[in-house]
Parts: C-alpha cells; sequence; structure tokens
C-alpha cells in the first residue's frame, strides 16, 4: 500500500516523539513492504514564529492532501498571555474543524508491567480497557456568542455550549459501532440534571440506541463517571461525550494506564473516496516545555498513535497488532522512560523508540 502522511511535530516534546513515531512507521512499512511517502508541515507555537499564524493555509493545504496526520503536541508558556488567535492552541482547534474530525477515540488500556506505575491501588486498575470517545468539533469550544466584554465589575467572560441533533448523532454512532466490536456496552456521559444541552444529548442517544439492540446503553451522569473512573474503571466499555467532558475525563484516564505519555488518540471524521476514514493521529499528553530538548519524554503514546493510524485510515489491522504488541513488548522488558518508574536505569526517548523498532 502507498502511504502517505502529514507530520505535525509541533513544540517542546512533539518534536521528539514524533520523531520515534516516525521510526516505528518506517519499520512498520519495510517489514510489510508498504510505501511510505512523508511531508512535514508547521502547527502550533512554531508556525506562530516563523508564520505569524498557528495554522498556517500551508499546513491546512497538506492535511487536506495527505491521507493521515500524525501529530506531537502544541503550546509553549510564552503564549500563555497572548490572545486567543495568536495561541497554539488555536492551530490545533483550526485543523481538527478544516479535517471535519468530529470523534476523538482515547483508547485506555491498563498493562500488566505498569499497574505499579499507578497510584490507584493495583486491585482497582487490573484489567481495565475501554475507549473514550470525545465529541471534538462543537460544544463550548466552538459555540458563539464568545468572549470578554465590559469594565470593571461588569467585565464579563462568555462561552456558549450548543449541539445540534446532528453533531450528537453522528458521534453516538461512532461510539455504537466500536461498541458492537468490543464488549457490546456503552455508557453517555451527560449533566441533563443542569443543561438543557445534555438533556438533548441524552434524548437523541437513546434514538440512535434503537439502531443498536446489541448494545447495553448506560447513562451516567458526568461527575458520577469522573468518580467510577477511579473507583471500578473496568465497569466501562466505551464511553461517549461531549467536547469538554472528554477533554477532562480522558486526562483521568492517564491515571489508569500509569502516565499521560502512555495515551494515544485518533481523531476520525468521514470518509475518503476510498473508503478510508479521515484521521489526525496524536498523543494525549502535551508540550511539556519543561522537559524539551533532554530526550526523556515517554514516546509510546506517539508511537500508539501511529498503530491507530495504521488501522483506521489504512485498514492495516495486522501491522496495528504488530506495533501495540511491540509496544507491550518493551514495557515487559522494562525499557521505558523515568515516567513509567522502571526498577532499572530509565531509557531515553530514543532508546525507546528504538527498542519498538527492534520488537517489530
Amino acid at each position: 500500500m502507498q502511504l502517505n502522511v502529514l507530520t505535525l511535530p509541533g513544540d517542546g516534546i512533539g518534536i521528539e516523539v514524533t520523531r520515534e513515531a516516525v521510526r516505528v512507521l518506517e519499520t512498520v512499512c519495510r517489514k510489510y513492504n508498504h510505501s511510505l511517502t512523508l511531508t512535514e508541515g508547521l502547527l502550533g507555537g512554531i508556525a506562530i514564529h516563523k508564520t505569524g499564524n498557528p495554522f498556517p493555509d500551508d499546513t491546512a493545504r497538506l492535511c487536506l492532501d495527505a491521507d493521515a496526520t500524525l501529530m506531537g503536541a502544541v503550546g509553549l508558556p510564552e503564549f500563555d498571555n497572548a490572545p486567543p488567535e495568536k495561541r497554539p492552541e488555536k492551530g490545533l482547534l483550526g485543523i481538527r474543524r478544516a479535517l471535519g474530525v468530529y470523534a476523538n477515540l482515547r483508547p485506555v488500556r491498563t498493562y500488566k508491567a505498569l499497574i505499579d506505575s499507578s497510584p490507584l491501588k493495583n486491585h482497582l486498575i487490573e484489567g481495565t480497557d475501554l475507549i473514550i470517545v470525545r465529541e471534538l468539533t462543537g460544544g463550548i469550544y466552538y459555540g458563539t456568542p464568545r468572549g470578554i466584554t465590559g469594565e470593571g465589575d461588569e467585565e464579563r467572560g462568555t462561552n456558549t455550549m450548543t449541539y445540534s441533533r446532528a453533531e450528537i448523532a453522528r458521534v453516538t454512532r461512532m461510539a455504537f459501532n466500536l461498541a458492537r466490536n468490543r464488549r457490546k456496552k456503552l455508557a453517555s456521559v451527560d449533566k441533563s440534571n443542569v443543561l438543557e444541552t445534555s438533556q438533548l444529548w441524552r434524548k437523541v442517544v437513546v434514538e440512535v440506541a434503537a439502531e443498536f439492540p446489541d448494545v447495553e446503553l448506560e447513562h451516567i451522569l458526568v461527575d458520577n463517571c469522573a468518580m467510577q473512573l477511579v473507583l471500578n474503571p473496568k465497569r466501562f466499555d466505551v464511553l461517549v461525550m461531549e467536547n469538554m467532558f472528554g477533554d477532562i475525563l480522558s486526562d483521568e484516564g492517564a491515571v489508569l494506564a500509569g502516565s499521560i505519555g502512555m495515551l494515544p488518540s485518533a481523531s476520525i471524521g468521514g470518509r475518503r473516496p476510498n473508503g478510508a476514514w479521515v484521521g489526525l493521529y496524536e498523543p494525549v499528553h502535551g508540550s511539556a516545555p519543561d522537559i524539551a530538548g533532554r530526550n526523556k519524554a515517554n514516546p509510546l503514546g506517539a508511537i500508539g498513535s501511529v498503530a491507530a493510524m495504521l488501522e483506521y485510515s489504512f485498514g492495516l489491522m495486522a501491522e496495528a497488532a504488530a506495533v501495540n504488541n511491540a509496544i507491550e513488548s518493551v514495557l515487559n522488558a522494562g525499557k521505558v522512560t523515568a515516567d513509567l518508574k522502571p526498577k532499572t536505569a530509565p531509557l531515553t526517548t530514543d532508546q525507546v523508540g528504538q527498542a519498538v523498532c527492534d520488537a517489530l
């Protein structure tokens, strides 16, 4: 197969972890006789430095031309007080909208080798294997009106949470289809006891559920879900939720996995003419400027995102499984970075990347 992939390393450790993810992708292509074309673009803080725009027009064109896009991370402290349109994160919102990726899939799996890395008790997290499906292009991050108005005591910040029936239905169907191919359990997370958007959310989810009679549906309020994720995460299979709830709860999943550096993600949109999913793939972690350039970042989340890319955008199931198996092999061998608290001396970012390539 011909794989045409755009890489957007971004800022901070994004550059380092993306480099290792690309090495793994190249290894897979050699092993399975695929042809790989790589293109690199600018996104986030580095794009602001070089073009004045966190999501340059050239990057928009490149991501639309590519079969799939692999991202690192965006964000730099120097932009913390910049206006919203000049912050690196604006580029992230921009590329999601440009690609129309409306469902963010965040798998959370507890590996046996990492059970002791979690601050939670072993018996609580052992066997955890779930996917959080976060709606990605609607809700409070995109709703209008928004902004800061007025002065003095009358100064006011406004954000608007809004969802249409169509936005809720399409991400719900994505989640039901995932659950149908797993353990056939879906938890829909909302705040319907308070929010009208959540009341519509629950109504539409119930309607869509009629299309999937083989999948068990549970409704759970977001505050209870936050508690249950640390008390009994094994009860969950697939969870679906709106944008802000997903942003928060998926990071809570890092506690279950042992480190936020372990979490990959896939942002999925419609289908291309060849039937492949439009996809944007990135580790969940941020740019971590405090450790950037020190060769100590955990690349496994980025490498896991390559596995997701192979599965969803290219349909290469054996190749995706091989990458995930290689990750598990490296974890079992204790060849990990410092964040995973290894029993021996921690490996560097590039050493972990090489270990995964060797396992492949």
